[in-house]
């Protein structure tokens, strides 16, 4: 059995989302479609679902993210806070946190605070960062003790 791995993000507008995640984060498509009803109002229970989606994942493999574009329903908008129930967030480990950052903030990317130094435990000496694209999802870049 194999499976793949993959976290939704539901977003305003595709082709800045791809911005963010293709361009600045550096991330490849490999699928990139239009879905209407059938399945696809089935699974989400989203009556009249109409999706432009692509899935994007680092130029080495592994986990995917895929971004999901509603034609319909109009959806709203929602932002948790890290301490919330069912908060999620997308972890990318990277070696130039400043650099993946600036990159971030220039396509949009809004940091919840500064960078900071993790000071205990299994990753001490690692750095860290927490920023919200542009449609509010968080991305916390992390970097290895000694990566840099």
């Amino acid at each position: 059995m194999s499976a793949i791995a993959h976290a939704g993000l539901t977003v305003a507008d595709l082709d800045r989302s791809l911005a963010f995640w293709r361009d600045a984060m550096g991330m490849v498509e490999v699928v990139s479609q239009e879905k209407q009803g059938g399945y696809l109002e089935a699974i989400v229970c989203e009556p009249g679902a109409h999706v432009r989606m692509v899935q994007l994942e680092f130029p080495s493999g592994g986990t995917r993210i895929e971004l999901f574009q509603y034609l319909a329903p109009k959806g709203g908008a929602h932002r948790s806070r890290p301490a919330d129930v069912g908060f999620i967030h997308v972890c990318v480990a990277c070696n130039d946190i400043d650099a993946m950052k600036a990159r971030l903030m220039s396509a949009g990317g809004v940091p919840l605070g500064p960078t900071v130094e993790i000071d205990t435990g299994v990753n001490a000496g690692g750095r860290g960062v927490y920023l919200r694209d542009p449609d509010g999802h968080v991305v916390e870049l992390f970097t290895r003790p000694n990566a840099e």
